[in-house]
């Protein structure tokens, strides 16, 4: 391992120390330190990181400014024992992060990518048990990808129907009650995974055929070939997973049908929207106000709500 790379190890093995998982960052700084490599600089120089950040061609403008913006961070903490390292300054790349456009499944389609990934043929079955349950666990719940694959039997009380999410983002722990449909369609996966597989290797709540945590690039792969049998996405050729809706869309689904039923039965969504907030692990409440913003049934509602004759309100 070069002395870059070791400096990189120590690098995350201390910021993780602190808290962070960087699992992105992570993964980029490990990719920047091979390039440096195969350039043969021992040295971060601002032009280097500048010719990495923005290498791959097909990235948007903000996946670059992030890419050097991770570079950044290491760099200045590596200048403190190697003053030879450039520091890239901040604002060359600049872009403002701007939120993908929500997808909101209607019900049938929801009920069609459950069906589909019931259809996955594996050697035991528990592939198709297990990305049909994920799937509609995310739809029913709104929880992130990460937080559902990182549920553990102990953390799903199926007698209370209460889900105990833990290592959330930003290191949030929260408990996510679930409907008497869900927690009876998570009680069935469960007594069809322990038949077939009663010793597995992870004491995950979902589990692969192999009797490992499923992660989030086969959740994400299995999808993508779901949403393609269900005509959500495309076909594509050589195993990529084409654009379409996505599987972070599921939580974007029950916010937005949750703030629409609110407005619809004539709440004062203001002083409800903290409560949505905490079930879906926002930090902070403007979180969950940006979904008003941005699905155009909810900017209309409260549009009509807002320019409402104040004698006409509820």
């Amino acid at each position: 391992m070069s002395t870059l790379g070791q400096a990189l190890e120590t690098y995350l093995t201390l910021r993780r120390g602190l808290g962070s998982e960087l699992r992105g960052p992570g993964a980029y700084l490990h990719r920047f330190v091979e390039f440096l490599d195969r350039e043969r600089s021992a040295v971060v120089t601002t032009k280097l990181a500048l010719r990495w950040a923005t290498a791959p061609a097909h990235a948007t403008p903000a996946t670059w400014a992030q890419r050097l913006a991770d570079v950044r961070r290491f760099a200045a903490w590596l200048s403190a024992t190697d003053p030879r390292t450039e520091i890239p300054p901040p604002g060359l790349l600049p872009d403002r992060y701007r939120r993908r456009p929500p997808y909101i499944y209607s019900d049938k389609e929801v009920a069609r990518i459950v069906r589909e990934a019931a259809r996955l043929p594996s050697p035991f079955g528990l592939r198709a048990l297990t990305y049909s349950t994920l799937f509609g666990l995310l739809a029913a719940t709104g929880l992130r990808l990460g937080e559902a694959l990182v549920l553990d039997r102990d953390d799903v009380d199926l007698s209370a129907g209460v889900l105990a999410v833990r290592r959330a983002k930003f290191g949030k722990s929260r408990f996510v009650p679930v409907h008497d449909s869900t927690q009876r369609a998570l009680r069935r996966y469960a007594q069809q995974r322990d038949v077939l597989l009663p010793r597995p290797a992870s004491p995950a709540f979902l589990l692969s055929d192999r009797g490992t945590r499923v992660t989030q690039c086969s959740a994400r792969y299995n999808f993508a070939i779901v949403s393609r049998a269900a005509g959500l996405r495309p076909p594509t050729r050589g195993g990529r997973h084409g654009r379409g809706p996505r599987l972070h869309d599921m939580r974007h689904r029950l916010a937005a049908k949750v703030l629409v039923r609110w407005y619809r039965e004539g709440r004062d969504v203001e002083r409800e929207l903290p409560k949505l907030s905490a079930y879906l692990g926002h930090v902070h409440v403007a979180d969950t106000y940006w979904y008003i913003e941005a699905v155009p049934e909810l900017l209309r509602l409260a549009t009509e709500r807002a320019t409402r004759p104040r004698e006409e309100a509820p």
